[in-house]
């Protein structure tokens, strides 16, 4: 699946979760690749037979015309497709006690595991979002004497899980000790430590399937770690050697170790957002903006001259591309407008007439404008802190050119 396909997915996965019914009214079915279409047809069938002892008048009979509206798409498939057919169907409540009919047919990105069948107030969507979720996890590891945090790298995700305060004492000798005595407490305060980190990697790292485990610290105290035999023998083995330094042992030293094993992540998604925002950031620093293109007037033009080499599209941008028509007076334009909301009084007349039409998502809108010109496309999610910084910034819209444009 293309980043522009799970970015159509997600923003499908949106607006079925916004959808909520009056009463039990909204329909989930779930197919997988190898169910027969008879069988789905049979068992709905029956459902539609059970539904007939639904008390509430309106809700049988929302509940029995989604069925029919599934069952009647059913007949467009001899099989399921190879990742099964998820099916979003029922009344949705729009206000004022009224309801609107919506159906969706959605063919996932990974095979549907189990067939399923739901009737509730909201969608089943939970599998959907597993499916989506960045299969590769690394653990982080960043440790010195005084302190240690553990953390996870999922997909573009860094999650901190602990943070641990050591009770070491400083390499300074307290009044009336030897300095034999004195180290020796401290090689076993040490000790204890790294004691308790090993069997807290332990906790929460061995029952996971990880890609590799990440150690770094500043110093030579990683090495000590890693090397004492504090690890779990199991989790030894997923150690991705050398260790690295950085100079935090907080969440600010996880953020550093992913920097540090950026080699060693190449083919991640995060490392690829990274990459693509520091390549606009530098574009942007050179003298009047080197080739960078940023803000939707100007990648607009620039995608329309075909002066786009690489256009950078936030998944988080939610706009869609519209002519708008007012009822009052006649006012036409065309313009970006926030998805999901209202469009405004009309800038010639004042009145609230406006009305969309020939409505467009403006990430696929842009996209393809831009690929037929030869443009390269890459959508940057929200998940990392350079995909955030890019929406918040940039409003989630820029560009490197192959040539200035005016």
């Amino acid at each position: 699946m293309s980043h522009l396909d799970k970015y159509k997915f997600r923003r499908d996965l949106e607006e079925i979760e916004a959808a909520a019914g009056r009463g039990t009214e909204l329909v989930t079915v779930y197919v997988p690749p190898d169910k027969l279409i008879s069988d789905v047809a049979n068992y709905l069938r029956g459902e539609y037979s059970q539904s007939s002892n639904i008390k509430s008048q309106s809700t049988r009979k929302h509940v029995q015309g989604a069925i029919e509206s599934i069952l009647q798409r059913l007949k467009y498939y001899k099989q399921a497709p190879p990742n099964g057919l998820v099916f979003f169907t029922g009344h949705k409540a729009i206000g004022a006690d009224q309801t609107a009919m919506v159906a969706y047919v959605l063919e996932p990105p990974e095979p549907v595991p189990s067939f399923l069948y739901r009737c509730d107030s909201k969608f089943f969507t939970e599998p959907l979002h597993d499916m989506l979720v960045e299969k590769q996890t690394y653990a982080l590891v960043v440790i010195d004497q005084a302190e240690a945090t553990l953390g996870l790298l999922r997909g573009k995700r860094i999650e901190t899980l602990k943070n641990v305060q050591s009770q070491v004492p400083r390499k300074h000798r307290m009044g009336g000790q030897s300095a034999h005595r004195f180290e020796r407490l401290h090689e076993q305060a040490v000790h204890e430590f790294f004691k308790k980190i090993g069997d807290l990697m332990t906790d929460a790292f061995l029952s996971r399937d990880l890609a590799g485990i990440l150690v770094a610290g500043p110093g030579y105290t990683k090495e000590e770690f890693a090397k004492g035999g504090y690890i779990h023998h199991e989790l030894m083995k997923k150690i991705i050697t050398p260790f690295f330094d950085v100079g935090y042992t907080d969440e600010n030293g996880l953020r550093e170790i992913i920097e540090a094993a950026r080699p060693v992540l190449t083919g991640l998604d995060l490392m690829r957002e990274k990459e693509l925002v520091q390549r606009l950031m530098e574009e942007i620093r050179k003298p009047e903006g080197g080739l960078a293109a940023y803000g939707e007037s100007q990648v607009r033009h620039a995608v329309e001259l075909g002066a786009v080499d690489l256009l950078l599209i936030s998944e988080g941008l939610r706009k869609v591309r519209a002519k708008v028509v007012c009822a009052n007076c006649g006012y036409t334009n065309e313009g970006t407008y926030d998805r999901d909301r209202s469009l405004g009084p009309c800038p010639n007349c004042g009145q609230e007439r406006l009305a969309a039409s020939e409505q467009r998502d403006l990430v696929e809108e842009l996209t393809e404008k831009a690929i037929p010109m030869g443009s390269k496309v890459e959508l940057v999610s929200r998940d990392s802190e350079e995909g955030d910084l890019f929406l918040k910034a940039f409003a989630g819209l820029a560009a490197i050119l192959r040539y200035r444009v005016t």
